[in-house]
């Protein structure tokens, strides 16, 4: 309730609200309660009496309103004289004690308290020299002030903050406070603060505790609810693992205040170089805005990139929420592919040209030529492939990725189309499928395993013995598509999306038209008077993704007629398909921290899974992990495996400097004895406190309502030492406040009267 309705509630019911919130109504009648009951119904009959036998000009209405209203005078009467009260527990002054809670994070350095800071509000509430509010708490209780941010401490004043803090943790505080009061009568808790609480801790927990000891906790909100004018990055997407010259995209979500319409540059930086820019448009206020920005990682190792938005003219509520660092590991190991061709094709001489110079992705190409005949390319060994396409998971789980080709199903054996399965939504690895006269349904593959990993929808073909026809399609992008950064075909977005309708048609003889649920497309094929085709479309699967590729002769974008000899169209989609298709497979050791950027001081959480050359999980290994920090002090992690997951190992250890810490994880198994993962993680000062800066009422507001407590601004903190003292925690008494006398029961009996007296005058009775 706002200061202007709970004074006009003050001034009809005598009291405040909470006094109301906090009592319970009584009668305390001078008379016993059966005399009141026959003087009521008494007056009540006499009433009725007296205007029913009433003659004269009074018709049926004028007598049931006339009852009504003299009636509803008596129980007036009859209320005041029945001495009603409000019966509530107070404190009983200097007898009790007050925690009180004052907010020492960084975010109490905003100025938005009327052009001061939240801090400089604290300090002259409870500095050494005092104030009005500090005062009258002190007349009635007993106070322990306490600062909180990291931790939290007892303070005698608030001249002793420094609002320095790199967290709020809300929870821990009051828990802490409440146990360190636990043994004095303690009346409530006061916590002054903007509500930003960023601990790992549930406040719901806290919450919990604090109802069963039955104290309440009052809140103050300090802050704007609103900034004026701000923007914030909320949260960077990125991919987590890159391959070395890789183009990768980053979702980058912002919010604003006060800027609709306006255009603001977005920037992301390796190291002060600048990788990629963007002008985004800001939506109207309140609406989350998501910004696409592509670049190139040509750098191989941990890469700490940094998001930015640049906006000009007036200044912001907050620069600091302006910037975001998100840590990718850009590597260098090739993953391998596996591409089956039931046919020579120009797309497999092509593809292999695409990617020659390509270190990072190597194709193992197996074609078949006549029935148990294979020809190879590219294979690491004699023994590779040797006998055609693999039988065993292990075999086939030794890529990352697999291409098929114009291949029918019948050459593979069920178990083989179920380890393709498996393959993705098991092993975690890519699957790639061409379009050709053996592909999809031409292929036989509707209603196979393989059906079930594919993003679209495959009917069976009218004829399959007859060729199909192939139809030539006008390759267009998707609105995912543009943003994608396989289709980022020229140097920027706005080049690329301009060279798509500069390609030659392609042609194809699987006409699939429709994808599944959660399913993205990213290309089209449009021919006149027939429905767009599907051409390129991607979901996940279990573990893996699955990729249909539907055109058969790509290699057009490198041999056509009206492509430039040194185009790179054809090598560089190639590339980046690859690449995508096999950037998360996963190794068979995986290690990661639980958080890419921790403080000093705060603990690391490390987690690795294991699992064998058939990607089962592996327990009871023997995993070691070493932190090297940036100086180059080795830290031993001890790794144990966490019973309630299979192949999961987890350990944790606390850095000391500020910088880059490298995890590396050695895992020693009966079979293996040289398996490594790699995980970083980046140890600066936390920069939440910027973040979600505003004042959180709904959060404050929960707290209060929860514990029993209430809520104040800086501008209704004034009937804060008043409402404290109602609580039935710690030592109390019980006072009666009269309600006969409250200026609405006197406006009632003047209001009957009048309205009497003006019916009376309108229908002509007077």
């Amino acid at each position: 309730m706002d200061s202007f309705l709970s004074s006009v509630f003050e001034f009809l019911f005598k009291y405040r609200p909470i006094v109301f919130d906090r009592g319970d109504v009584v009668f305390n009648p001078p008379f016993p309660v059966w005399v009141f009951a026959v003087v009521a119904l008494g007056a009540a009959g006499l009433t009725v009496l007296s205007y029913t036998r009433a003659r004269g000009r009074l018709q049926s209405i004028d007598r049931g309103v006339l009852i009504a209203v003299r009636c509803s005078l008596f129980a007036v009467f009859l209320f005041c004289l029945s001495r009603p009260m409000l019966v509530l527990a107070t404190v009983v002054p200097q007898e009790n004690f007050l925690g009180i809670l004052l907010d020492d994070s960084r975010s109490m350095q905003i100025q938005d308290e009327n052009g001061a800071s939240r801090g400089a509000f604290l300090r002259e509430q409870f500095g050494a020299e005092g104030s009005e509010l500090l005062d009258e708490l002190a007349d009635r209780f007993k106070l322990r002030l306490f600062s909180f941010s990291e931790t939290t401490d007892r303070v005698s004043n608030a001249d002793e903050l420094v609002f320095n803090g790199t967290r709020t943790r809300l929870g821990p505080a009051l828990e802490h406070a409440t146990r360190e009061l636990s043994a004095v009568p303690l009346a409530g808790m006061v916590v002054f603060t903007d509500g930003a609480d960023n601990s790992d801790t549930q406040l719901s927990e806290t919450i919990l505790q604090l109802r069963g000891q039955g104290v309440p906790v009052h809140a103050v909100g300090l802050g704007r609810e609103r900034f004026e004018r701000d923007i914030e990055i909320t949260r960077v997407e990125v991919p987590r693992y890159a391959l070395e010259g890789a183009s990768i995209s980053a979702d980058v979500l912002m919010v604003h205040s006060g800027y609709g319409g306006e255009t603001v540059q977005l920037t992301v930086e390796d190291e002060g170089r600048i990788l990629g820019t963007k002008e985004v448009e800001l939506p109207r206020e309140g609406e989350t805005l998501t910004a696409r920005i592509h670049f190139n990682v040509n750098d191989a190792g941990p890469r700490l990139l940094t998001f930015n938005v640049i906006s000009e003219g007036v200044a912001e509520q907050v620069a600091e929420n302006n910037t975001r660092d998100a840590l990718v590991d850009v590597r260098t190991r090739a993953k391998r592919i596996l591409y089956i061709e039931g046919e020579p094709r120009f797309e497999i001489g092509n593809l292999r040209r695409a990617i020659a110079d390509d270190e990072n992705v190597e194709v193992v190409n197996l074609i078949i030529t006549a029935d148990n005949k294979y020809y190879r390319l590219d294979v690491k060994d004699e023994n590779e492939v040797l006998t055609g396409f693999p039988t065993t998971r292990e075999q086939l789980f030794q890529y990352s990725g697999i291409i098929l080709g114009s291949v029918e199903a019948s050459l593979f054996t069920h178990d083989q189309l179920q380890m393709i399965t498996d393959f993705v939504g098991d092993r975690g690895g890519g699957l790639l499928v061409l379009g050709g006269r053996h592909s999809f349904a031409e292929g036989g593959y509707v209603g196979t395993p393989v059906d079930n990993v594919l993003p679209v929808i495959i009917d069976s073909p009218v004829s399959v013995d007859s060729m199909p026809d192939a139809r030539l399609v006008k390759v267009e992008l998707t609105p995912f598509g543009r943003s994608h950064p396989v289709t980022q075909i020229a140097a920027t977005p706005e080049d690329s999306e301009a060279r798509w309708p500069e390609l030659p048609e392609l042609s194809t003889v699987n006409p699939i038209f429709e994808t599944k649920p959660g399913a993205s497309t990213l290309l089209v094929g449009v021919s006149d008077g027939l429905d767009r085709q599907v051409v390129m479309a991607s979901q996940r699967y279990g573990k893996g993704r699955s990729i249909v590729l539907t055109v058969q002769d790509s290699w057009l974008w490198q041999m056509h007629a009206d492509m430039s000899v040194d185009d790179l169209t054809h090598e560089t989609l190639w590339r980046q398909l690859l690449r995508w298709l096999v950037n998360d497979a996963p190794d068979r050791v995986f290690a990661t921290a639980a958080k890419d950027r921790v403080g000093p001081h705060e603990p690391v959480d490390i987690r690795a899974e294991l699992v064998d050359s058939a990607y089962l999980h592996v327990n009871n290994a023997q995993i070691s992990a070493t932190a090297t920090s940036p100086s180059g002090e080795e830290i031993a992690v001890p790794m144990q495996w966490a019973v309630d997951r299979d192949g999961e190992y987890r350990g944790s250890f606390v850095p000391e400097e500020r910088g880059r810490y490298d995890i590396n994880v050695e895992v020693s198994t009966e079979n293996d004895s040289s398996l490594t993962a790699m995980s970083f993680v980046q140890v600066a000062e936390p920069v939440e406190e910027y973040f979600d800066a505003e004042m959180q009422e709904s959060l404050l507001r929960r707290l209060v309502q929860e514990t029993g407590g209430g809520f104040y601004t800086p501008e209704t903190l004034g009937s804060l030492p008043e409402d404290v003292r109602f609580t039935e925690s710690g030592a109390t008494v019980y006072e009666e406040f009269d309600l006969w006398d409250m200026p609405v029961v006197f406006l009632a009996i003047l209001a009957l009267l009048s309205g009497e007296w003006g019916f009376r005058r309108f229908r002509g009775l007077v």
